[in-house]
């Protein structure tokens, strides 16, 4: 895995996103009104809170801005001197620089103005110091619009950069430009780099992925390079002086023997010699390509003589190998060489270092010595050597079993020593051998086909008892005694009858269809589809969950059905005209809903509520006097008041023993005034998230300020934060 990941960096704001996204997080995050009456330490702790959460939000989106891009005294030199290449050390430095200044001054100026917010003493004082702290903030933020510029293109460039590991294992492909680097990449990992027939084509780093001896293999295609000075190298270049510098891998150096490429073999050879001090310590392949084009036998002896030379020069380390990225000959033989001198290198790197030194130190080898000249050859007991003699008289286990060999035969299990225990003995007085279950496993089909029987080792009290039929038991009694032994037949006569009748039903059908003389074939052959679809839509409306429409119509669904409403297609009287139309008689119907209705326990419920509210309602003289359309006497009066005394009481009584069902906010309650208590300090604990205005509201009162309405009017805005 690489061990840096540039893509996991957040993007960088421009100047003016940077303020607007501190201004709007400042207003959303903290109070922004203030009420007439608060307190002067109110204020400046309103204001100063203010200047704080801005000031703590620029630091912390600067802080994670210096921590996401790396520090190039920190990062391995291979990505150091890459990075200085493609963005100019100096300049990624000196932005940074500028970001982490700006953090320190805005920190400074936060700090100065609370200072001076502390000695406010006036609501107009604090909030002009807050309005400067936030001012000079902000314009510190847009002094930085080039540094937040040009981080923002690194970070987007970075992003794009190749994941590699610089301390995997690495083959690393370099070359004049169009000598078949890309192309040999493309063969021998799943990457595509993108092939032309012209130089430069390939402008930055790839990585690809291969596998060998069940290892992953890093990949590296890199640029073209020219032969010249080191301060004419361009930056495409450069990234590929830069892999060979720091990259501990396996060089391979592609030469086009077929010239190709636009260059000469003289001048492949010396690009070769100038970039030769970037191969120390490193193994080194020189390959051969494009020899379809050119074949190595007929190129001409003065130019072998200079590969050759260039061989002689490079040490011992270099091997070179041809190949055709065309006709794929050698392309493996140059993976695997590359792979395996590289593999060499590292196991002789750990075992020359000093880490073997200190396994050795923890390790004790002991050597023994000899205590007299007496030589002692190794001793094979008697019996072996009669097994040896015999040879291949001596009967042979079997050996099959779930992998057999090759060296398993027919014959080889055929007799069994005396002493075995596989020996049995027949009614004839010959021995032979049982077979094992391995043997009848491979005789009767092999694994998973032939199970053994366990039935045989079953110990009865009667052994012609073990390959009896197990009774299925079921209430005391076996099932067996109760079962029809011609059920199989019975069932399968009557299936063949069920058959031939549906047979005969599908003939009758098609007979009627055929008798129709009124229809062509065209039309005989759209009857049957039809009939086929009625067949399927029937199968699937009766199958569960079928139903795939709403339980209502279109036309229903959604309108208001209310007995109030005149276009409700429920009301009676809308049933009785529609119906009517079709010459349906309704009475009855309507008769039974009108019944259903006042049967209802919801109206049985509103008809009681509304005679409890008749009787809790005060009476008046003439309610008392009349009972029926006669007067009351005071006897029948005073009963009825005692009456609604008792039923009060019972109430109460009836809440204090739960023997009425209560909504459970009511529980645990006395009675209803009790009840009401509860819910009125319950809206007063909710007050503030239901509406009440407190310091976090974002809404302007009505009210007016003093200090913001009196005095004479300037030009310009008026609107403050």
């Amino acid at each position: 895995m690489p061990v840096y990941n540039f893509k996991k960096m957040a993007p960088v704001p421009s100047a003016s996103d940077f303020v607007d996204i501190v201004l709007t997080r400042t207003q959303r995050k903290t109070p922004t009104v203030v009420h007439p009456g608060y307190k002067i330490t109110r204020i400046r702790s309103f204001y100063m809170r203010k200047i704080k959460f801005t000031q703590q939000t620029i630091s912390d989106r600067l802080t994670a801005m210096l921590a996401d891009f790396p520090r190039l005294s920190d990062i391995h030199p291979f990505y150091s001197d890459l990075c200085n290449t493609l963005y100019d050390r100096d300049h990624y430095k000196l932005a940074l620089g500028q970001i982490n200044t700006a953090k320190q001054l805005v920190d400074a100026v936060a700090r100065d103005m609370i200072r001076m917010v502390k000695y406010g003493d006036s609501l107009y004082r604090c909030k002009c110091l807050k309005r400067a702290a936030l001012g000079r903030m902000c314009t510190i933020l847009k002094r930085q619009k080039a540094s937040l510029s040009y981080l923002e293109e690194v970070r987007k460039h970075m992003s794009r950069l190749p994941a590699l590991d610089p301390n995997t294992r690495t083959l690393l492909m370099c070359g004049l430009p169009n000598v078949g680097k890309s192309s040999f990449m493309n063969k021998i990992t799943r990457a595509n780099v993108d092939v032309q027939p012209y130089a430069f084509t390939t402008k930055s780093l790839f990585v690809g992925h291969t596998d060998y001896k069940y290892l992953r293999w890093q990949v590296i295609d890199t640029p073209g390079i020219l032969d010249h000075s080191l301060e004419q190298r361009n930056t495409i270049e450069m990234q590929a002086i830069t892999a060979l510098a720091h990259l501990t891998c396996s060089v391979l150096y592609f030469m086009d023997i077929s010239e190709q490429c636009g260059y000469t073999i003289e001048q492949q050879c010396n690009l070769f010699r100038s970039i030769q001090p970037l191969f120390a310590n490193k193994q080194l392949v020189v390959v051969i390509n494009k020899i379809d084009a050119q074949p190595w036998e007929t190129l001409e002896a003065d130019r072998k003589k200079l590969i050759e030379d260039l061989l002689e020069e490079s040490g011992p380390n270099t091997t070179m190998l041809k190949m055709s990225n065309v006709s794929e000959e050698g392309v493996s033989q140059v993976k695997n060489e590359a792979c395996e001198k590289l593999l060499a290198a590292r196991v002789d790197s750990r075992v020359s270092g000093n880490k073997v030194d200190s396994v050795m130190n923890r390790l004790q080898v002991v050597y023994p010595t000899a205590r007299d000249g007496v030589t002692r050859d190794a001793f094979i007991p008697e019996s072996v050597k009669k097994e040896k003699e015999l040879g291949a008289k001596k009967p042979k286990k079997s050996r099959k079993g779930y992998a057999p060999t090759v060296d398993d035969s027919d014959d080889e299990a055929d007799d069994t020593p005396p002493e075995s225990d596989d020996e049995m003995i027949g009614d004839d007085g010959v021995s032979t051998r049982k077979k094992t279950a391995r043997e009848l496993m491979w005789e009767n089909g092999g694994p998973g086909v032939w199970a053994p029987d366990y039935r045989e080792q079953y110990d009865l009290a009667d052994p012609e008892w073990r390959f009896d039929a197990i009774p299925q038991i079921l209430d005391g009694k076996n099932i067996a005694d109760y079962v029809d032994p011609d059920i199989d037949d019975r069932l399968r006569l009557l299936e063949e009858e069920e058959d031939q009748l549906a047979a005969e039903y599908d003939a009758a059908n098609m007979q009627r269809m055929d008798d129709d003389d009124s229809l062509d074939e065209m039309e005989k052959a759209q009857v049957s589809e039809i009939r086929d679809r009625v067949k399927i839509a029937r199968a699937h409306k009766e199958r569960p969950g079928g139903r795939n429409r709403p339980a209502l119509p279109r036309e229903i669904r959604g309108r208001v059905k209310d007995m109030h409403d005149s276009d409700a297609k429920l009301k009676a009287s809308a049933i009785e005209k529609r119906m009517d139309k079709y010459g349906v008689d309704t009475g009855a119907m309507l008769e039974r809903g009108r019944k259903r209705e006042r049967d209802d326990p919801r109206e049985i419920r509103r008809r009681k509520r509304d005679a409890e509210m008749e009787d809790a309602a005060p009476a008046t003289n003439e309610d008392e006097e009349m009972e029926d359309g006669r007067g009351k006497s005071k006897g029948a009066i005073k009963r009825a008041r005692k009456e609604r005394e008792q039923s009060v009481k019972r109430a109460s009584s009836q809440a204090r023993s739960h023997s009425r069902p209560r909504e459970p906010s009511q529980m645990g309650l006395k009675d209803d005034d009790m009840a009401k208590v509860a819910k009125k300090v319950e809206k007063q604990g909710q007050f503030r998230w239901h509406g009440g205005a407190g310091e976090g509201d974002h809404t302007k009162a009505v009210h007016l300020v003093k200090w913001m309405n009196t005095g004479k009017k300037r030009n310009g805005t008026h609107y403050c934060r």
